[in-house]
C-alpha cells in the first residue's frame, strides 16, 4: 500500500479527483475535463498513477500544475480590501491587541505580545530577502480563524513559515512534538505541515513547511523533521540561497495568486 487515497471534490466549479495522504494533504489531482494529472510532488508520480489507474479514462497528461495564463492574471486585478500584500507581520495580532489590549501586568506579559514580537522579527528578516524575484506575504487569513504567519515566494520555491517565540529558552524538536522551556510538549509540527498543505492546495504548487524559532537559548533537533525545515530566525537568509526551481514568470504568477484573499477561501 502506498498510503494514498482518492477523494472526489470540486475545483473552480469542475469535478476533480484529489489524491491525498492519510493526514488529508493533497499530493495530486486528476482533472477529467482536461485529462490531466497535476502533481504537487514529482517523487510520488508512480504512486499517484497507481492509485488513480481505476479512474483514468484514456490517455492523460501528467506533470506539475499549469501556471496561470496572462488572461487569468488579468482577472486578478484586486480591490484593496482583497489584496494581502500590504499586510504587516503579525497583522492579525496587531488588530486583536488594538481591539483588546488586555491587562497591563508586567509580571505576566500578554502572550500575544510575545507572539507579535516574534512574527515581526521573522517578517523583518524575510522582508530583507525581497528583491531578486522574491516576495513575502504576512498574516494570511484562512477559513476557521487560522492563518499562515508568513509565505515566501521566489526562485527557490514557496515556503510557508510558522513562527515559534522562544526567547532565551531551550527548544527541543522531536517530530511531531516541540517542547519550549519547561512547558508541556505539543505536536506543533503537525500544524506546520497542515499549514503548508493548505497553502499547497490553494496555490496548486508544492509549498515547503518551515518552523522559524525566534531567540532560543538552545535549539535541539536530534533528527531531521519529516517535510519541515526547522530554522532559527537568524538563519532565514539561507532560504534565499537554495537552488532555483521556479522561473521568473512562475514566481510572478504565484505571487499574484497568493496575494488575493479569495484564493484562500476554500482551503
Amino acid at each position: 500500500m502506498n498510503g494514498l487515497r482518492v477523494v472526489p471534490a470540486r475545483r473552480h466549479g469542475q469535478e476533480c479527483l484529489y489524491v491525498c495522504l492519510t493526514d488529508g494533504r493533497s499530493v495530486a489531482w486528476y482533472d477529467r475535463d482536461t485529462a490531466r494529472v497535476n502533481l504537487l510532488s514529482e517523487d510520488r508520480r508512480e504512486d499517484v498513477l497507481d492509485v488513480l489507474r481505476p479512474f483514468l479514462t484514456g490517455p492523460v497528461t501528467v506533470g506539475p500544475p499549469p501556471v496561470p495564463t496572462s488572461a487569468e492574471l488579468a482577472r486578478l486585478a484586486l480591490h484593496p480590501d482583497d489584496d494581502l500584500a500590504p499586510n504587516r507581520p503579525g497583522e492579525a495580532l496587531v488588530i486583536d491587541l488594538d481591539r483588546d489590549p488586555g491587562p497591563a501586568h508586567w509580571l505576566r506579559p500578554d502572550p500575544r505580545r510575545r507572539a507579535l514580537a516574534a512574527e515581526q522579527a521573522v517578517g523583518t528578516a524575510l522582508d530583507r530577502l525581497e528583491g531578486g524575484g522574491r516576495y513575502t506575504l504576512h498574516s494570511i487569513p484562512l477559513p476557521g480563524g487560522d492563518r499562515i504567519h508568513h509565505l515566501l515566494i521566489g526562485p527557490a520555491g514557496l515556503f510557508c513559515l510558522h513562527v515559534l517565540p522562544a526567547h532565551k529558552q531551550r527548544v527541543l524538536v522531536a517530530d511531531p512534538m516541540v517542547t519550549v522551556g519547561r512547558h508541556a510538549a505539543s505536536p506543533l509540527l503537525r500544524r506546520v505541515r497542515a499549514d503548508a498543505g493548505r497553502a499547497s492546495h490553494a496555490l496548486t504548487a508544492e509549498v515547503h513547511a518551515v518552523l522559524a524559532v525566534v531567540g532560543p537559548a538552545r535549539l535541539d533537533v536530534p533528527a531531521p523533521s519529516r517535510e519541515v525545515r526547522v530554522l532559527r530566525d537568524t538563519d532565514l537568509a539561507g532560504l534565499a540561497r537554495l537552488g532555483g526551481v521556479l522561473k521568473p514568470a512562475d514566481v510572478e504568477a504565484l505571487h499574484a495568486l497568493a496575494r488575493d484573499r479569495h484564493t484562500w477561501l476554500g482551503v
